[in-house]
This record gives structure tokens, C-alpha cells and sequence, in this order.
């Protein structure tokens, strides 16, 4: 995303001042133009989908909220007592994750970070920050050396393979193209648009396949009622 527009922090910081007024328009690749309401991405753990209550109740010990935005998820860790970080790239959300009671915040990108954890935590599709299967590995074997021993990646995806469905339950796939859950993204908010970044929305079996090339094991915790599920990767 586009360090010059940070479009959540727009929006959310808008939200939190009372001046909510319109909701950040998602475009992508695949599909056409999206609506993310604002008031979503404070919700609390009631309102939260099972994946992200499961993964929650799974945290354990001295943990990083990888893409932690306003904090939603880092702050209800907090509250039960746990060790918590949030770090995201946007420092509009991280300075309203610290107004909202969150203690610990780093502005960085995950690739460039090097500290170690019992639990990192990657939710609203976590796979994403993978950005294109080439750089799985990449992402991987960083996650990894951030791992306490007996460590663990709680992470979230969709296998997005329903949205080329035919009406005779065949697939619309160009198996000569790049991955199907490649996708090329943008936000805008009030007028301001991000610039295009890629995001990658991986099925369960291609992030086990990716785990083991790893030497990591790829646990299915849940699974969703919209093809999402919530995966658990330990050292193998």
C-alpha cells in the first residue's frame, strides 16, 4: 500500500473523531468494487467471526499482532493479560490502536523486523501479506526465525476458487496464469486513492504444501462458513 495515502488511517481516525461519513471502497482484480465499513474494523470479541475468537483463545505467551490496524484483536489480548505488540505499516492506526488502551505498537514492515515470539498472530487474511506465491518462501522462512522454540503461527485464509465457478460447477481457471488467489488491490477514501498493491488469498493445501517446503507443519484449526479457515504452523 501506498506509504504517502494511508487510507485506514483516514478513515479510522475520521471514525474515532465522530466524523464518519463514508466507508473505504476496496478495488480489486477480481471482482468489482467493494465496501469495508469502518465501524468493522473496531469490533469487539463478541462480534468477531469464530475464526478470529478461535485464534484469540489459541494466543499464547509473548505475541505479535502482524497487521494489527486499530488494535480490535492486540487490545482484547491485552486485556486477558498476555505480552501483546501490534505492528502494521500504517502510522494513523497505530497511533489510534495506542489512544484505544494498546500498550505496545511498532511502525514497520514484518520482513524488516527481529525480535522473537511464542505466537505470531495474522488475521483478516493473514496469507495476504504474502502479496504472490513466489514469495511464500520468503515470507515463511521470516515468520519462522521469529518463533520462540514451541512456538506457533496462528494464520487465516479464504480459497477463493468459488468465485470461478460456472453455473455447471466447473471451474474458470487459466491453469497457464499465475495462482487464482493472486490479486491486485487498491483502497480509497474520500476521494483519495491508494496506490495498487498485491494480495494473495491462498487455499489450505497450497499453504500446507508451502509450510512443509518450509520445515514447518500446517495445522486446519477451523474452517469458516464462506471458505475461510484459521491454520496453525509449528517448526516441524
Amino acid at each position: 500500500m501506498d506509504h504517502h495515502i494511508d487510507i485506514f488511517g483516514l478513515a479510522t481516525t475520521d471514525y474515532y473523531m465522530s466524523h464518519y461519513t463514508e466507508d473505504i471502497i476496496v478495488h480489486s482484480s477480481i471482482a468489482e468494487d467493494d465496501i469495508l465499513p469502518i465501524p468493522y474494523l473496531f469490533r469487539d470479541y463478541e462480534d468477531m467471526p469464530l475464526i478470529e475468537q478461535k485464534a484469540l483463545q489459541l494466543c499464547n505467551g509473548r505475541v505479535l499482532d502482524i497487521g494489527s490496524g486499530v488494535g480490535s484483536h492486540s487490545i482484547w489480548l491485552q486485556e486477558q493479560g498476555l505480552d501483546v505488540t501490534g505492528i502494521d505499516i500504517s502510522k494513523g492506526v497505530l497511533t489510534l490502536s495506542r489512544k484505544r488502551t494498546l500498550k505496545n505498537t511498532i511502525c514497520n514492515s514484518i520482513l524488516h523486523h527481529h525480535d522473537t515470539y511464542d505466537t505470531l498472530l495474522l488475521l483478516m487474511n493473514g496469507t495476504g501479506i504474502f502479496e504472490q506465491v513466489s514469495k511464500i518462501d520468503l515470507y515463511l522462512q521470516h515468520l519462522k526465525s521469529l518463533l520462540n522454540v514451541g512456538g506457533q503461527i496462528l494464520i487465516d485464509s479464504s480459497d477463493i476458487k468459488y468465485m470461478f465457478e460456472d453455473e455447471d460447477g466447473g471451474y474458470w481457471i487459466d491453469m497457464n496464469s499465475n495462482y487464482y488467489g493472486e490479486v491486485t488491490m487498491a483502497m480509497s477514501y474520500k476521494g483519495q486513492r491508494s496506490k495498487d498493491f498485491k494480495w494473495l488469498y491462498l487455499d489450505f493445501e497450497t499453504l500446507q504444501y508451502y509450510a512443509k517446503k518450509n520445515e514447518l507443519i500446517a495445522e486446519l484449526i477451523i474452517e469458516g462458513d464462506h471458505y475461510d479457515y484459521l491454520a496453525r504452523l509449528t517448526v516441524a
